[in-house]
């Protein structure tokens, strides 16, 4: 067990166990029956801030940390860019064939202002004004509001309109119960200036205060922080680039001059642990794989496999060299045993998606066993305890490259910064299990096989490599798709699908939004998921 899952075990205990202490009575204590004497007044903020942050990863520190990933992570949107595939083989797969599945919807907006922006707005409460902490833990106060942004920019790119302003403030002076919606581009506005504030607050000289124990990132490196501060900034002005450029110039400038993710070393990971409790600490993306357990298909989708086996399918030549990575290869696996039936690259194939048992029959003309006929899920990245990435240099460079290319904030190189973040994608995997290594010469040699601008258009390119970059990071690689539209997805046409045979780009509201009297469909736009956000050209 690590050093900050001890700690956070250690915290439950003492949180749990200190609510059993019996307090005798005397009559200095009359003046105080009418207070409840189990009401929290005081909260570790330590506590709260590491709950938030494994909360993060795997979507909750409270009940099942699988749930998003398995709902919503996987079952949307790994299926819906085209990563996974899933053909009748079991489990919640509505971004496979375009249709609804409530939990998909419902967990991001359930789990996220429910479990890690509660314990947020706690923190933010607490240190600021009027809070028994305040002016204390100044700097887990700014990396709380860092780690805000993250998880407020994710559940706006889900829905569209959310409640910001309003929300989460049930217990300030006059809270607000029934929060309103507010617009996309209000909500991004708001976040960069949050990022700009917070980035330039942290301080290296100030008290630590429990912040390195606490810290399950980077252990209280405030430079480090500051980096993921800038490196989100820099998403986040991307994000919205097609339709406010101005914004987005302003904010990429910051971005680079501040100091974004310079290496792998800066990548924002989230140490997972097997115990105490697998419903917190283990990687909830290997428990909605693993057999026995979350159950969910891991077979790889046809159009991932054909873009990593490259131009000539029947040489691995030109292959990149992250096939025999993503790949465990085409095997059997059992609760009990990962048996790999043949690993040789040149025979990975990848299950088409939007098809049903008779439908691969049919594809392939012949009675299919999908486990002696596509490639799965490496086996080595699908352990309990695996790290559970966030942000990734590699998509800082793509990201420069993107935004070199297209003349925003003042970036220039574009090619070298594709390469950067090509070899940087490559090279980032040893977390997992230290044999998927890429060496730098089998880079140099792909890179070489599909040059910069001239395989295909650069920016093509460029969206290309942030698809393949956000492998596990589904979430993330579905908006990268929304707003760039590579890489050039067919869609499936799947009998009663809800999108006329489009692929989703957003999810539906949870039915109980309907008991808000703030929510109006027509105000936050029509409520499906063929409706567009505002960053990827959709009303605000």
């Amino acid at each position: 067990m690590t050093k900050n899952m001890k700690l956070l075990y250690k915290m439950l205990c003492a949180l749990l166990t200190g609510g059993l202490v019996m307090v005798s009575c005397n009559t200095d204590d009359l003046q105080n029956l009418d207070i409840n004497p189990q009401a929290v007044t005081e909260i570790d903020m330590n506590f709260l801030f590491t709950a938030a942050q494994l909360g993060a990863a795997s979507g909750g520190s409270a009940g099942d940390n699988r749930f998003i990933d398995w709902r919503t992570n996987i079952g949307m949107c790994g299926y819906a860019i085209q990563h996974l595939a899933n053909g009748g083989q079991g489990g919640i797969f509505p971004g496979d064939r375009y249709t609804h599945n409530a939990e998909t919807a419902a967990a991001p907006f359930q789990f996220m202002y429910g479990d890690q922006l509660k314990n947020i707005a706690e923190i933010l409460k607490q240190t600021g004004t009027g809070g028994f902490a305040e002016g204390q833990n100044q700097n887990m106060r700014q990396a709380s509001r860092i780690l805000r942004v993250f998880l407020f920019h994710r559940l706006t790119d889900y829905y569209g309109r959310i409640p910001y302003f309003e929300a989460l403030s049930a217990t300030a002076t006059e809270p607000v119960f029934f929060p309103s919606y507010d617009n996309q581009s209000a909500i991004y506005a708001d976040l960069l200036k949050e990022l700009s504030e917070a980035t330039a607050a942290l301080n290296s000289s100030a008290p630590d205060e429990g912040f390195s124990d606490s810290d399950l990132y980077y252990g209280g490196d405030v430079d480090k922080w500051r980096k993921w501060g800038y490196s989100l900034m820099l998403r986040l002005a991307m994000r919205i680039s097609n339709v406010d450029q101005a914004t987005a110039d302003s904010f990429v400038s910051q971005a680079v001059s501040g100091g974004v993710f310079a290496s792998n070393d800066d990548n924002t990971w989230v140490q997972m642990d097997i115990g105490p409790s697998e419903w917190q600490n283990q990687n909830g993306i290997s428990r909605a794989f693993f057999p026995g357990d979350g159950g969910q298909p891991s077979y790889l989708s046809k159009t991932l496999v054909d873009w990593l086996k490259g131009d000539d399918q029947n040489s691995v030549a030109d292959d990149d060299p992250r096939l025999m990575i993503i790949s465990g290869g085409i095997a059997d696996w059992t609760p009990t045993d990962f048996t790999p039936i043949d690993v040789n690259p040149l025979n990975q194939k990848g299950m088409p998606n939007g098809k049903d048992q008779a439908g691969l029959d049919d594809f392939e003309g012949f009675a299919v066993d999908a486990r002696a006929t596509y490639s799965r899920i490496n086996f080595l990245m699908m352990q309990d305890d695996e790290p559970y990435q966030l942000m990734n240099y590699g998509e800082v460079e793509l990201l420069l490259a993107e935004a070199a290319e297209r003349g925003i904030g003042g970036v220039t190189g574009a090619q070298a910064h594709y390469e950067a973040g090509v070899k940087a994608s490559m090279q980032m995997y040893t977390p997992y299990d230290a044999s998927l290594t890429v060496d730098d010469a089998a880079v140099t040699a792909y890179l070489a096989n599909y040059p910069y601008g001239v395989a295909k258009p650069a920016l093509e390119m460029v969206g290309e490599q942030l698809w393949m970059n956000k492998f596990l990071n589904w979430w993330e690689a579905w908006s990268d798709w929304r707003r760039t539209g590579f890489p050039q997805l067919t869609a499936v046409d799947f009998p009663g699908n809800e999108t006329n045979g489009t692929i989703p780009v957003r999810l539906r509201y949870p039915t109980e939004e309907i008991a808000n009297p703030n929510f109006d469909p027509t105000k936050t736009t029509p409520d499906e998921y063929t409706t567009l956000v505002w960053w990827a050209g959709g009303t605000d």
